[in-house]
């Protein structure tokens, strides 16, 4: 009798689950419209968002092979993304081996009790916190506080972001829509005994939250502290945590007992490999050479540091990333934030607009995936569409993450949902693209469309359109927010005209160089009369297309 080899049965990943602070309560064209309305942040927003850069863009500058990096960066994460499986046990392995324990969690509640049950059983009223984008997600600090313990934040933003009762709106610099004078006033509300004549002056408000964490740093009755890591080797069991303050330095080493919260994408796979990896994250997030404070530490060392070590390994979703062929690169994101602020929409709107931990073009991506697009109703459903396509963010993405490709593939599935949904395939836009697919398709209609709209704009009373009616299905959402030029001259009827002239003229005379360049003569072996310089000129180009002297 053969036999018939039937398969190891699968079980479909689930999504994040729905305590996880990965989906606002509105879609993302109304909050963005609430956003756009407040001057002070789009201030704040634009100023922080072109520090960050210039600072970065020097940075880069400084590496000679800085697309080599971050191809090595790429393949590393796309051998992870390939292995993941047997890394996470290579690292459980290694973590338990240096005297560590490794938790696994499938969502944020797992996570959420894991920590909480290991804080109560250390009889821990107070936990200090590392600032971390895992911990956020799974709302750790409102689980803590249910079952009587006070998080506390040790990162000098996110403790702003806690102490005024807010959510972070940014990966890198969480309170990043605050400015001094705000920052000035949520201390003097929330901190004891704080001197009412202090400034807003960064010095002052430094040592004002230095003296703050000092009291928490030393007076610890649980002595349990909480971090995230950056990487996590899967060779040698090291954590990695980088950042610029050192308060992560003193949450690390001083406490008998440190948990870490890590999403399971945040694995690599050798030692040798941080190299690459510790080169990409300062330069791409703080513009840095390197990060003031770099901390790698491997299981429990007797007389050196924690006396306990607890590795929590946290899915809540990123399975379901990692099942998608084309969208599973956005967990190779490495947290840096350079995506956020080039973004052209993120800067305009803040991170609160998108209503998830992860803002901005990298949480446009990773956040509907995660949680899944249920719906129109869903805030999520919305995120794919919060972009321009204008690619900036992946040109400077580390590891090459093509963010605008991934947005189109979420899109193309919101779409296709739309479409087997009774009553949605007949929505506005799908009407509209229809339309311009018959348009588009007949030479006749669109040659018609076009010489159509020069005399149509005739009628209007200045240079641009203005508000258009509602009614009329995607236009409207283009011109209530910007200018809209009227139609120039076509290039059929220009074309048109040119031919007309070079005929009138006969075979020897000059042609005109393009709309609105009549009469413009341009010689084959020298300058045009004017002085423009022709290709024969000799000057040189560089291959980013800049004039060389």
């Amino acid at each position: 009798m053969s036999t018939v080899q039937l398969g190891m049965p699968t079980v479909r990943p689930q999504h994040a689950s729905p305590v996880s602070t990965l989906r606002g309560e509105r879609g993302f064209p109304e909050a963005a419209r609430e956003a756009l309305g407040d001057a002070t942040l789009s201030a704040n927003m634009r100023h922080a968002t072109s520090t960050i850069q210039g600072k970065r863009a020097g940075a880069v500058r400084e590496v000679r092979d800085w697309q080599k990096l971050r191809s090595a960066g790429s393949a590393l994460k796309w051998q992870v993304t390939d292995h993941l499986p047997e890394l996470l046990e290579q690292l459980e392995e290694s973590v338990a081996g240096a005297g560590g324990v490794v938790h696994w969690a499938r969502d944020a509640e797992e996570a959420s009790e894991i920590v909480t049950r290991l804080a109560l059983e250390r009889d821990a009223r107070e936990v200090l916190k590392v600032k971390s984008m895992a911990t956020q997600e799974i709302g750790l600090n409102e689980a803590l506080a249910h079952a009587g313990i006070r998080a506390i934040e040790s990162d000098l933003a996110e403790l702003i972001v806690q102490l005024a009762d807010d959510t972070p709106s940014h990966i890198l610099v969480p309170a990043i829509h605050r400015n001094r004078a705000e920052i000035r006033e949520i201390f003097l509300a929330a901190m004891p005994d704080l001197d009412p004549s202090i400034t807003d002056d960064p010095a002052e408000l430094a040592e004002a939250a230095r003296r703050f964490l000092r009291e928490k740093f030393l007076d610890m009755p649980g002595s349990v502290a909480i971090c995230g890591a950056n990487f996590a080797v899967a060779e040698t069991g090291t954590l990695v945590v980088v950042e610029s303050e050192g308060n992560g330095r003193m949450c690390l080493t001083l406490p008998r007992t440190l948990i870490s919260v890590v999403g399971i994408e945040k694995i690599v796979p050798t030692f040798q490999d941080l190299e690459v990896f510790l080169q990409l994250l300062p330069r791409s997030s703080t513009g840095e050479r390197m990060n003031p404070y770099t901390t790698l530490f491997t299981g429990v060392h007797e007389g050196d540091g924690p006396e306990e070590f607890h590795l929590v390994l946290l899915d809540n979703g990123r399975s379901s990333v990692l099942e998608d062929p084309e969208g599973r690169s956005a967990l190779h994101c490495i947290r840096c934030s350079a995506c956020l602020n080039v973004c052209p929409v993120y800067a305009r709107t803040g991170g609160h607009a998108y209503g998830s931990t992860y803002p901005g073009p990298i949480g446009a991506i990773l956040s509907p995936q995660m949680t899944g697009m249920s719906g129109t109703d869903d805030p999520n459903s919305t995120l794919p569409y919060a972009s321009s396509l204008c690619g900036a963010c992946y040109d400077v993405c580390p590891v090459k993450i093509d963010i605008p490709e991934i947005l189109v593939h979420l899109r193309a599935k919101d779409v296709d949902r739309r479409r087997e949904a009774r009553g949605e395939f007949h929505g506005s836009w799908d009407l509209a693209l229809k339309g311009a697919s018959r348009l588009m398709s007949s030479p006749r209609a669109y040659d018609l469309a076009v010489r159509s709209a020069k005399p149509l704009s005739s009628l209007l009373p200045g240079a641009n359109i203005g508000r258009l009616p509602g009614a009329l299905p995607i236009i409207p959402g283009w011109t209530d927010h910007r200018d809209l030029p009227s139609p120039p001259q076509s290039f059929r009827s220009w074309w048109d005209e040119r031919e007309k002239e070079r005929v009138a003229r006969g075979p020897e005379g000059p042609a005109s160089d393009g709309p609105g360049e009549r009469g413009r003569a341009r010689s084959v072996d020298g300058p045009a009369p004017d002085g423009d310089a022709s290709p024969a000129d000799d000057s040189a180009v560089t291959p980013d297309g800049e004039e060389q002297p």
